[in-house]
């Protein structure tokens, strides 16, 4: 059953993904309840995600359960098992198979999107640094960007930092708590040649970040926060559908007039308080920024506002 789906679904979005020069993209996500990984192409690896899902099995039993399903990955996918890398989420990592080099040896690489460049890393981190499922948004972003003034909050690695300045932004500002992905988004903007010095990196807290932001400055901002967050480092904590209302007025007021704000969450249960945010204009633009490998795979939601 597996097998099947799995070939099914890679014939077709591979041949997508090749029709479009596209090299990084999501294959299978959760299709089947039994086998409930998210497989991503990154090149020439494979990354794979196991969500954490009571399965019944001892974890012996388990465990040999993966390293079938791995196998029978590398078949369908065409990698070597040597590429393949395996992240258990919200599980200990204590495998003793053939597959345990791949969870303990660190890989980084770059890898293309749009003509752009970005370091993944596969193996450190739930996440590889880069969000497939904002392809389109950050073409979107590039598009609108040239002479303009950007501001991206919670930026992460800084891919639509990188967007921003390859559509010709004059000035982007990218903003997160983590010194790490921070630095990483810095990384992201020198391999595509651009001038580190010409933007801005800071470090902070983006809730008390936006009280320090003067009125009538950004051209575009994106804000694509995570749904909870009460890190240490965080003087509040933030719940995305309570808090959103407040954050998108800050930012709006800090946006010029004519100005555009991306905003996106993951909140399955997200509901936009529309009546109460201070914009001109609000689009609802989750359908159109769902790439080809993410229909009907992800529910997370997409806005684009104007002052």
């Amino acid at each position: 059953m597996f097998e099947n789906r799995l070939t099914k679904v890679y014939r077709h979005i591979s041949k997508l993904a090749r029709r479009q020069h596209i090299t990084c993209y999501r294959v299978y996500d959760d299709d089947i309840p039994e086998f409930p990984f998210s497989i991503e192409i990154y090149e020439d690896h494979v990354y794979i995600a196991e969500y954490n899902r009571r399965h019944g099995m001892e974890d012996e039993a388990h465990e040999a359960w993966l390293d079938n399903c791995l196998e029978l990955i590398s078949k369908v996918l065409e990698t070597a098992p040597e590429k393949i890398w395996v992240k258990q989420r919200q599980r200990k990592e204590n495998r003793q198979s053939q597959y345990e080099k791949l969870s303990t040896e660190s890989h980084e690489m770059q890898v293309q999107e749009g003509g752009l460049k970005f370091k993944v890393n596969l193996s450190d981190y739930l996440d590889t640094g880069l969000f497939l499922d904002h392809r389109t948004t950050r073409g979107m972003v590039r598009a609108e960007s040239q002479g303009k003034k950007v501001l991206n909050l919670f930026c992460y690695t800084g891919s639509f930092s990188v967007y921003a300045a390859a559509g010709g932004a004059s000035e982007v500002t990218s903003v997160d708590l983590s010194k790490t992905y921070l630095t990483w988004a810095e990384e992201n903007m020198r391999i595509n040649g651009f001038d580190t010095a010409q933007h801005k990196f800071v470090h902070a807290d983006v809730l008390q970040y936006l009280d320090t932001l003067k009125i009538n400055t950004y051209d575009i901002v994106i804000m694509d926060p995570p749904t909870f967050s009460n890190s240490k480092r965080m003087k509040d904590f933030l719940d995305i559908q309570r808090d959103h209302v407040t954050l998108l007025n800050k930012v709006l007021l800090a946006t010029k007039k004519d100005g555009v704000v991306y905003f996106s969450n993951n909140y399955r249960r997200f509901i936009l308080g529309e009546d109460k945010i201070e914009a001109a204009t609000i689009k609802d633009i989750t359908n159109q920024t769902l790439p080809f490998d993410f229909q009907q795979k992800m529910i997370r939601k997409c806005y684009r506002f104007t002052k």
